[in-house]
């Protein structure tokens, strides 16, 4: 029997949904929010008025592209956190209107858990291959750096997280140092590949267990421009491709040794990523390395299902329906969670 499912995200400045049948994406729709260029990052009061504006167009648009009526979907998921409350706000709202109107039940969603669950998304009728349990997932992005031991799609723990900043956040902050424009991630790894990776150094945290710090690192970094600043004050137009490979390449390594470390002490080759900053070049090179050299069996999402997406959310909400994980009207958002 046909399972629709739509898939509802907006837990920052990406309005987007979705409808799964069956656990097979057939439509993921994104509206991006431009208004925050100018700003250098994400400004919470404008992201959720453009929540409010693009979510119904959104909705609507998924539903036409898959090809079915609404009155055929079997359920609403939508992303209860953790993300920027404004934004959650406007997703739960109208999920909650939308589930009330066709009398159909709601599933909330965790955006952390969505990410990983995005490797188990089907695009065709041939089955894509998927993760065996249990794996270790490194989940980065602007937000989070986590290390999670996957033992079902229901069970989940992070063994390892950022103590203070996130990577995604570390390429972004740099970024804007040397003026290049928002979001970061995508710049720096753009000049990366032009630049050398060696020409600079910068330091890098000695954090214990499977845990991340990068505050330091963009401390270090501050340092490095500020002193050849004073030597030459077109340091930066000089070397921008040089020093967003040297950024590149730490901030890689840093996450690198720790899932390398996990990986090893837990005696698992299952290994995924996910989150915005797995669709950097230098990462995913680098995990295809470290599965040729460890014997690791890897799955690198595809780029569109990297950064925030409804068919994440969609197919975490399909998991959970089967398990008949519902919610009531009383739900919710929440900005913060720890799986």
């Amino acid at each position: 029997m046909n399972k629709y499912i739509l898939g509802i995200e907006s837990s920052c400045d990406d309005t987007s949904a979705a409808v799964i049948n069956n656990g097979r994406l057939l439509s993921n729709v994104i509206a991006n929010q431009k208004v925050h260029e100018s700003y250098g990052g994400v400004v919470p009061e404008l992201a959720s008025r453009e929540h409010q504006k693009n979510i119904i167009p959104v909705v609507h648009e998924a539903i036409r592209m898959a090809g079915i009526d609404k009155k055929e979907l079997s359920a609403v998921a939508f992303t209860c956190g953790p993300g920027l409350l404004g934004s959650l706000l406007v997703g739960v709202s109208f999920a909650k209107g939308f589930a009330l109107s066709l009398n159909i039940p709601m599933i909330q969603v965790n955006h952390l858990q969505a990410h990983v669950l995005a490797h188990f998304i089907q695009q065709d009728d041939n089955k894509n291959a998927t993760p065996e349990f249990p794996f270790l997932c490194l989940l980065v992005s602007g937000g989070n750096s986590q290390i999670i031991l996957v033992r079902e799609w229901n069970d989940m723990e992070v063994i390892g997280q950022t103590i203070d900043d996130a990577a995604g956040e570390a390429f972004d902050k740099c970024a804007k140092i040397m003026n290049l424009p928002y979001p970061g991630g995508p710049a720096v790894d753009k000049l990366a590949k032009k630049g050398n990776p060696d020409v600079f150094k910068l330091n890098k945290p000695r954090i214990p267990d499977y845990n991340y710090s990068f505050s330091g690192l963009k401390t270090s970094f501050l340092y490095l421009l500020r002193d050849r600043l004073k030597e030459n004050p077109n340091f930066v137009e000089e070397h921008r491709e040089n020093l967003c490979a040297t950024l590149q390449k730490t901030v890689v390594e840093i996450l690198m040794q720790k899932l390398r470390k996990a990986a090893k002490d837990l005696k698992i080759d299952e290994v995924a990523i996910a989150g915005g900053v797995s669709a950097n070049s230098g990462l995913r090179c680098a995990i295809e390395e470290h599965a040729a050299k460890y014997g690791w069996k890897i799955h690198i999402p595809p780029l569109k299902f990297t950064t925030d997406n409804a068919a994440m959310v969609a197919i975490c909400g399909y998991f959970q329906y089967l398990a008949g994980e519902f919610v009531g009207m009383e739900c919710q958002p929440f900005p913060r969670i720890v799986m």
